[in-house]
């Protein structure tokens, strides 16, 4: 079975930059495997990026230009870098297996496993 840790969150100032960690044990996945989502208090979870089998990164409008998804297969992670944090970022982010892409919008299926979550905070 899957097991997925994250990693990386941390408070940061507006305008700073995180690099999430999403490692994977038990299983050998592939980057179209996993996805990131987050979500803030009180809000509903939100897909935020994750790699669509024909290669295409997908990200939410939210985060375009400023979130990079990539891949290390040798390490079995996945990271999210997070550039130009907005207090609007301020969440629980998580990552989970069998994300699916639905139109440009990353969701979880009834087959994701997912990590604990990582709290990013964006405040001054």
């Amino acid at each position: 079975q899957v097991q997925l840790v994250e990693s990386g969150g941390d408070l940061v100032q507006p305008g700073g930059s995180l690099r999430l960690s999403c490692a994977a044990s038990g299983s050998s996945l592939n980057l179209y495997d996993i996805g990131w989502f987050r979500q803030a208090a009180g809000k509903e979870r939100e897909g935020v990026s994750c790699v669509a089998s024909d290669g295409r990164e997908i990200y939410a409008d939210s985060v375009k230009g400023r979130f990079t998804i990539s891949w290390d297969e040798a390490k079995n992670t996945m990271y999210l870098q997070m550039n130009s944090l907005k207090p609007d970022d301020t969440a629980v982010y998580s990552c989970a297996t069998a994300s699916l892409v639905l139109g440009s919008t990353c969701v979880p299926s009834d087959l994701s496993s997912w990590g604990q979550g990582t709290q990013v905070t964006v405040s001054s």
